[in-house]
């Protein structure tokens, strides 16, 4: 079992920054693919950015491509989400998932762990 808690959200004015972290435990992190999605009101949940910890593969929605950046710390088995530029379209509730695919997956049916989500709200 597998236990993700997430922290790092709040209240940020567009064009601000935000870094989101998730904290990992019960099995060996290293080993996993972690990734981040979003939930805004009335919407679906979205990919928005995964990371291979074992050998560092990343992957980006187009939507946040070069203004989010994933990264993970294997030593603190935590994963980061460094967010610049935000917009008010970013803001919904970020989720950490983990999951044991070998390839870095926008789906998230490829991840088997979850957090509990962390508030992400961008005003205009």
């Amino acid at each position: 079992q597998v236990q993700l808690v997430e922290s790092g959200g709040g209240l940020v004015q567009a064009g601000g920054s935000l870094r989101l972290s998730c904290a990992a435990s019960g099995r060996t992190f290293s080993r996993f693919t972690m990734g981040w999605f979003r939930q805004a009101p009335g919407k679906e949940r979205e990919f928005v950015a995964a990371i291979r910890l074992s050998g560092g593969s990343t992957r980006e929605s187009d939507s946040v491509k070069g203004r989010f950046t994933i990264s993970g710390d294997n030593a603190k088995n935590t994963v980061y989400l460094q967010m610049n530029n935000l917009k008010p379209e970013d803001t919904a509730v970020y989720y950490c998932a983990a999951g044991e695919a070998q390839m870095v997956y926008t789906g998230s049916g490829a991840y088997d762990y979850w957090g509990q989500g962390t508030q992400v709200t961008v005003s205009s």
